[in-house]
């Protein structure tokens, strides 16, 4: 049996289940959502168990609370194959009265809702899960901790022994967990069989709609290209037709991408909108992103190699992996990732909004003296528009690296940190 690599949602896990009565986990299939669940759960129903599926999808209907017996928490595993059982678990937790009863996980196909007649309110809290950052795959050294930032500690220290190549493939194998321990050539198969299931099947399941598989080629292709940029559909639309001469029209464009949503391939960024001193016009279009940078290099059919021959491409796709970690660090913070844009080009890559009202300001770069200059008087201009009368100032400026062997605080106060020395 492999052995279990701890992840950032263990500890989130268990506060959520002190709080309600029953946690959903939700997040891209693959990432590990059963095995975390497993690793608190005191007893196991497994909907999708071959030799039982079709016993317990019956008893859902004739006595769906036989399915709920067992010591608690209990994990129901593809829950949503029975979608009554939702119900069934708000009533247990109301009068059983107590918390941490129900963990619920399923692969990112959406429960049919129409056999749903509660929202759950007050009964079930949400647990997002991603990919793995790099700090869980053993893949960042963890030396510098985004808590202790925000706790104040911005004198930084810490060390990268990641070189280009290696961001390379970490980019193109993904945070997938089963893909770890792995030979590389292996590996890197992880995430082209994972796109070839979206495309084939799941974002199908999604919506219970048949879509060309071609077409879905495309639109993901396309989207992959505009990686960290705030486009509408039209212009991916537009992209489509000129790159693959066959149009997709807008609303088609529009109801792939909510497929993708639901199945969360794609995750994009809302933007922030802190006060300023000056009335300045904020854009508020989500930045496009999938939830995992290995999707977009199977979305576009490169590899390790082409990576490091194209740095522009190598750069979109580097600022992709760096949003993962980062939601990823921030949910164990009770935090949330924004980016911000105005109408006068100023931009940044990331914002950690805490629910504390704290925050910190992220530009990230790929590495080299002169694009963590350009980072470090984007951020300070940034900062100096911030209104500090009406909100808390920064609690740090960080240009977030991918190729630099230390962490260390300029003279002016921003950090410079590599992402494979970052953690939560």
């Amino acid at each position: 049996m492999k052995k279990y690599r701890k992840r950032i949602a263990d500890d989130i896990l268990i506060r959520k289940l002190e709080g309600k009565g029953a946690v959903l986990i939700e997040g891209p299939k693959w990432c590990g959502k059963t095995t975390t669940a497993e690793q608190l759960a005191a007893s196991v129903l497994y909907m999708d168990d071959p030799e039982k599926k079709e016993q317990n999808i019956t008893m859902s209907e004739l006595n769906p609370k036989r399915l709920l017996k067992g010591a608690t928490p209990r994990l129901i595993d593809e829950w949503q194959l029975a979608p009554k059982l939702w119900d069934t678990v708000r009533f247990e937790v109301d009068h059983r009265g107590e918390l941490g009863q129900f963990i619920l996980t399923g692969s990112a196909v959406p429960a049919d809702t129409r056999e749903i007649t509660h929202s759950g309110t007050g009964r079930f809290t949400w647990l997002t899960m991603r990919p793995m950052s790099l700090f869980e795959s053993g893949d960042s050294t963890g030396e510098v901790s985004l808590k202790d930032l925000f706790d104040g500690m911005t004198d930084v220290d810490g060390g990268s022994e990641m070189d280009i190549d290696r961001l390379a493939f970490l980019v193109c194998r993904g945070g997938w967990p089963q893909a770890l321990d792995m030979r590389d050539e292996i590996a890197l198969d992880q995430a082209m069989d994972y796109y070839d299931a979206v495309v084939r099947s799941d974002i199908n399941r999604a919506d219970n709609v048949q879509k060309n598989p071609e077409r879905v080629r495309r639109l993901m292709r396309s989207y992959a290209r505009n990686q960290g940029s705030q486009v509408p559909n039209t212009v991916i639309s537009q992209d489509i037709a000129v790159n693959d001469e066959k149009p997709l029209n807008e609303e088609t464009v529009s109801s792939y991408l909510n497929a993708l949503r639901k199945i969360f391939v794609v995750e994009d960024m809302p933007a922030w909108n802190p006060n300023l001193r000056s009335k300045t016009a904020i854009h508020f279009s989500d930045t496009r992103y999938y939830v995992d940078p290995s999707i977009a290099a199977a979305a576009l059919g490169i590899g390790p190699n082409d990576l490091v021959n194209d740095l522009k491409t190598f750069g979109f796709l580097f600022e992709t992996l760096c949003v993962r970690d980062l939601r990823v660090y921030a949910d164990s913070m009770d935090g949330e990732v924004y980016h911000y844009r105005d109408k006068d080009g100023l931009e940044c890559d990331a914002v950690i909004h805490l629910r504390n009202g704290k925050y910190g300001l992220i530009e990230i770069k790929l590495g080299g003296d002169k694009l963590i200059e350009e980072g470090a008087e984007s951020l300070k201009i940034l900062q100096s528009k911030i209104d500090t009368d009406k909100m808390k100032a920064p609690s740090f400026l960080m240009v977030l690296t991918g190729v630099g062997d230390y962490a260390y605080c300029r003279q002016d106060g921003v950090l410079v940190v590599p992402v494979g020395c970052l953690k939560n």
